[in-house]
């Protein structure tokens, strides 16, 4: 029995993005918040020398974020952004969450092998955090587009926090700035493409799960509260992507 309707898939379709409910269970939610904390005060039992990390800005701007670079840098509750934890045990059994295999097999065909492009905590500390600019998620590094993306919040998503801002079905104007990377916008091209009135906040309670079309446009703001929002980020990607950079990649299912 499929666990996502055909209406969801119509929606999701529509969309670029569908609200899965809450997946994570009251135990595994705390235990990923524990986990995420302990590996940011140094003390998990997990390889950093594997896992891509960099502390948060102070100044809530982008550019002033700190380096992306493998390694512990200190003992604090400030990160920004940790990658690779599909190398911790935890946070990789919940990637392989069954809800999650069975779109990949929807999206990318049922004999796809299925990779992880990238497993990520994304934070924004209390009264803290770094405004994330409009972008899709696309790399120009790699022979084809990751299409789809899970991104479950550790804490409650909130407006005032920081709560994913989506511009609702522009996935379905492709790839809006090819020359960039990572695909950012341009100032001039955010205010045409993201215009304040078309903006809906993806407000979500700690455990739900949204489902991404990686071509949505999205953004984020800074914290604005006294408790964190931290999130668990997944990139599912089909396993015969090849990178430009000679990147290996977890294999998730198949």
């Amino acid at each position: 029995m499929a666990l996502i309707s055909t209406e969801q898939w119509m929606r999701f379709e529509n969309d670029g993005f569908l609200r899965l409910g809450r997946i994570l269970n009251d135990s595994d939610l705390a235990g990923l918040q524990q986990r995420i904390d302990d590996i940011m005060l140094g003390t998990a039992p997990v390889d950093y020398a594997r896992m891509l990390m960099q502390l948060d800005s102070t100044t809530g701007r982008y550019q002033d974020a700190g380096v992306q670079t493998k390694g512990h840098k200190g003992a604090t509750l400030g990160y920004r952004k940790i990658q690779d934890l599909e190398h911790d045990p935890l946070f990789l059994a919940y990637t392989r969450h069954p809800v999650f295999r069975e779109i990949c097999a929807r999206v990318y065909g049922e004999e796809t092998p299925i990779d992880s492009f990238r497993a990520m905590f994304m934070n924004k500390p209390a009264l803290q955090g770094t405004w994330l600019p409009w972008h899709q998620d696309r790399w120009s590094a790699l022979d084809r587009d990751p299409l789809i993306t899970l991104w479950t919040p550790l804490d409650p998503a909130t407006i005032a926090n920081g709560c994913i801002q989506v511009i609702v079905g522009s996935h379905k104007l492709g790839v809006i700035n090819p020359a960039h990377p990572s695909a950012f916008l341009t100032e001039d091209q955010a205010q045409i493409y993201a215009p304040a009135e078309k903006t809906e906040y993806l407000e979500m309670a700690a455990g739900e799960v949204v489902l991404l079309h990686n071509w949505l446009l999205h953004a984020s703001d800074v914290n604005h509260t006294a408790i964190p929002r931290r999130a668990y980020s997944v990139c599912y990607m089909d396993g015969n992507t090849r990178s430009a950079n000679n990147e290996s990649f977890v294999r998730l299912f198949g």
